[in-house]
């Protein structure tokens, strides 16, 4: 299996401040986070950063939004 350069490290120009990731759900996970973004009237990606956020939070685990105040 060939290894992936990090975009941070291969030149690729992105911005410091976010890094993508590629994340597969099962379909009905899916489904039930697409229906709540448009519910709230916001992109999928919000919601998801917004979950890890808490998951996070809730398990006292200082998240990048915390260490940079």
């Amino acid at each position: 299996m060939m290894k992936r350069k990090s975009p941070l490290t291969s030149g690729i120009k992105v911005d410091p401040e976010t890094v993508r990731a590629s994340i597969s759900f099962p379909a009905e996970l899916y489904l039930a986070l697409e229906a709540e973004a448009k519910q709230k009237k916001v992109s999928l990606a919000w919601i998801v950063r917004d979950a890890v956020e808490v998951y996070l939070s809730d398990r006292r685990i200082p998240s990048l939004r915390e260490a940079r105040k």
